[in-house]
């Protein structure tokens, strides 16, 4: 099993641009299909967007869908997140997770979790 770790969040304004990593630690997830989920505060967890094991089928949340671009680099073992026009509403704690592609976009069903970085939109 993969261990996944999170990276690059902060504070920034409304407006502005993200980009966020997840690695995995002490293994390779090549071959895995990863998605990214988040947690506003007060809310439920919520999909963003999922990469298949091979990169050639992405799926991204109607909320992001033209802002966010998700690809991976399995060279480096990373899978990014590049958020742009980032808005207050995207404020929210960030999670990546290995699993079944369709079921990581359809169920937010993932095997491996890291522990989530924090994204923080001011206006």
């Amino acid at each position: 099993q993969v261990q996944l770790v999170e990276s690059g969040g902060g504070l920034v304004q409304a407006g502005g641009s993200l980009r966020l990593s997840c690695a995995s630690s002490g293994g390779t997830f090549s071959g895995y299909a990863i998605g990214w989920f988040r947690q506003p505060p007060g809310n439920e967890r919520e999909f963003v967007a999922a990469i298949n094991w091979s990169g050639s089928s992405r799926d991204y949340a109607d909320s992001v869908k033209g802002r966010f671009t998700i690809s991976r680099d399995d060279a480096k073992n990373t899978v990014y997140l590049q958020m742009s026009s980032l808005k207050p509403e995207d404020t929210a704690v960030y999670y990546c997770a290995t699993g079944i592609y369709r079921n990581l976009v359809d169920r937010m069903d993932g095997y491996n979790w890291g522990q989530g970085t924090q994204v923080t939109v001011s206006s």
